[in-house]
Formats: C-alpha cells, structure tokens, sequence
C-alpha cells in the first residue's frame, strides 16, 4: 500500500484556523506595543489600516477568515 503524502492538502476550515490564530496573536502583539508606546499615532495608523484589510478580507472569503 502506497504512504501518505507527508504535505496533503488541508481542509479550507484548517487554513481559516490557522488565519485566525495568527491574527489573534497579532493582534496581541499589537496592543502590546499600543501600551508600551502609549498609543503612538504611526501605530495606530498601522493598526487601523490592519483591522480594514482583515474586514475586507473577511467580506471578501464570507466570514471564512
């Protein structure tokens, strides 16, 4: 019988986990810097133009992200 391929493809729900996990850490990461840097305006631009490429990407996939 023939082995499985290490890299088999993954299910669309496994990616939008995935997706979603390292946006929540990012987002983390992110409001740690926001209080280290007591709320910084180039940080919060940032941060803003993040959080409207993630709305339109979740528009975009039908929530899937």
């Amino acid at each position: 019988m023939p082995s499985q391929p290490e890299n088999k493809p993954q299910a669309p729900e496994l990616h939008a986990a995935a997706a979603a996990q390292h946006v929540a850490e990012a987002h983390q990461l992110l409001n740690n810097l926001r209080q280290r840097l007591d709320r910084h305006p180039e940080l919060e631009e940032a941060i803003l133009k993040l959080e409207m490429a993630l709305h339109a990407l979740t528009v975009k996939t039908g929530g899937m992200l």
